[in-house]
């Protein structure tokens, strides 16, 4: 007979489930304790009404953490059953986990569960190496695993059209002053435990890059530092856009990033053309694939990205009151 989860089982899994990236690393979550079951809900409080004023991006963001707490739970031998936005009255909480049949975790689980402290965005220039094709095959497999697909944009006439679309979507965020001056409230130049380190953000942008960067900061790139000219490119998509989907698509992210992590891939996402609704739609149909694109991802081989800070764990919990 299984019973609810324990408030050690739930600080322990949470440790690893707050690795997860979101935007601007804001770590738009909470977890708590409920009728023996964890619960992941969105904290409303650390929105971002500029850059993600529909809340797409915060759900992506507990998906993924979602994804990195089923595999710690796993690992620990305390399986879970997943619910996904158990409660129509409430749908900030995304998630409802109770226990399953213990079991020992599988050797896939083991090797993702491990890729959790080493799965870094890398926003610096890649290697010319390109990525072999069992890697490719790997990660599209991750994506289908989470009822999710993964288009690689492959040739450079294809990488070119998507970047256009970023580039557009780029610049109409970019003259959007409260899109702009949001960005710049999550860059830390002193330590903190949320938001972008400016040495974590990657190089500046120049105007001779085909893929757009978000500024967070970061230093001028040494000359001969030049992006990659044709990276490799993957859209991961579902096939709807219900609140439930994008909680689909970030658990399917968070699988796709510690796919490419153990594989020695370094990432980074580039949410612009999924931000811009007219981008996105251009983005889906140059494609020519059925339902939404949910991210866009850049991947190589390069040096291990830099780690962002995570707040303590304690702050992310909802504990029950325990009467006096």
């Amino acid at each position: 007979m299984t019973t609810g989860y324990t408030v050690s089982q739930l600080r322990a899994a949470v440790a690893d489930a707050v690795r997860a990236p979101s935007l601007h690393n804001t770590q738009p979550w909470r977890f708590r304790l409920h009728d023996g079951g964890i619960e992941v809900a969105v904290d409303p409080l650390r929105g971002l009404p500029a850059t993600d004023p529909t809340g797409w991006g915060a759900r992506i963001a507990c998906g993924a953490a979602l994804f990195n707490l089923r595999l710690a739970l796993a690992v620990a031998g305390t399986p879970a059953t997943v619910r996904l936005r158990p409660y129509p009255a409430d749908p900030d909480v995304v998630a409802r986990l109770v226990p399953d049949v213990p079991r020992r975790p599988t050797p896939t689980e083991q090797g993702l569960y491990g890729a959790i402290a080493h799965r870094f965005s890398n926003r610096a220039p890649f290697w010319p190496d390109p990525v072999p094709a069992e890697a490719r095959w790997r990660l599209g497999e991750a994506a289908r695993a989470e009822q999710c697909w993964l288009e690689l944009v492959i040739g450079a006439s294809a990488v070119n059209a998507l970047a256009e679309v970023a580039r557009s979507a780029h610049r109409v965020l970019e003259r959007d002053p409260a899109y702009v001056a949001e960005r710049v409230e999550w860059i830390r130049s002193e330590p903190a435990p949320d938001g972008v380190p400016a040495a974590a953000g990657g190089p500046q942008s120049e105007p001779q890059d085909l893929l757009p960067q978000r500024g967070f900061g970061g230093r001028n790139r040494a000359p001969g530092r030049d992006f990659e000219p044709e990276p490799l490119v993957a859209v991961l998509g579902t096939p709807g856009n219900t609140g439930t989907d994008q909680v689909v698509a970030g658990q399917a992210l968070q699988r796709v990033l510690l796919t490419a992590t153990d594989a020695g891939l370094g990432v980074s996402m580039l949410s612009q053309p999924i931000e811009v609704p007219g981008a996105r739609e251009a983005l889906r149909m140059s494609l020519g694939r059925f339902g939404t694109p949910q991210m866009v991802m850049r991947i190589g081989y390069g040096q291990p990205g830099r780690a962002t800070p995570r707040r303590p764990v304690d702050e992310v919990l909802d504990l029950p009151v325990v009467p006096a």
